[in-house]
């Protein structure tokens, strides 16, 4: 009843050398989707104040201003050319003034850049108008 002491239980003794990966592994895709989850949303947007409810029926035709945003980015107020933002912001100011504001409809190519669009909304609301639309969204359906 000896015991054999030699090469042979060597083998049988020697530790892993490699590291196992995978629990390191889990645990880096768990924390990558905590980051994930808790980074905020980026949103860059303009906030507009929109009508609530159901107004009831005017029965005075309201007046209408037009404001068009052409392809290459010139504005025109009613057909007449706006040269610059200083003219523009004059003519939302005059408009913002009135008692009784007209109903402005921005009229935008479909090739116009979105921040032009964007930029002349802002302005129109950091000055006071509150009935203003976009119309002619049709040219932006698809299979035309």
């Amino acid at each position: 009843m000896g015991m054999s002491v030699g090469s042979e239980s060597t083998h049988e003794d020697e530790g892993m050398v490699d590291i196992n990966t995978t629990p390191l592994i889990d645990v880096m895709l768990v924390l990558l989707i905590m980051l994930i989850i808790t980074i905020p949303l980026q949103t860059h947007s303009v906030a507009l104040d929109l009508p609530q409810g159901d107004p009831p029926p005017s029965t005075e035709i309201p007046k209408v201003v037009t404001l068009a945003i052409d392809f290459d980015n010139s504005l025109s107020w009613n057909g007449e050319p706006i040269g610059d933002e200083g003219s523009l912001l004059a003519h939302l100011q005059e408009a913002a003034a009135l008692p009784d504001q007209p109903e402005m409809h921005i009229h935008p190519n479909r090739l116009a850049d979105y921040k032009t669009v964007a930029h002349v909304l802002a302005d129109a609301q950091r000055l006071g108008i509150t009935k203003l639309g976009i119309v002619g969204q049709d040219q932006f359906m698809e299979g035309q």
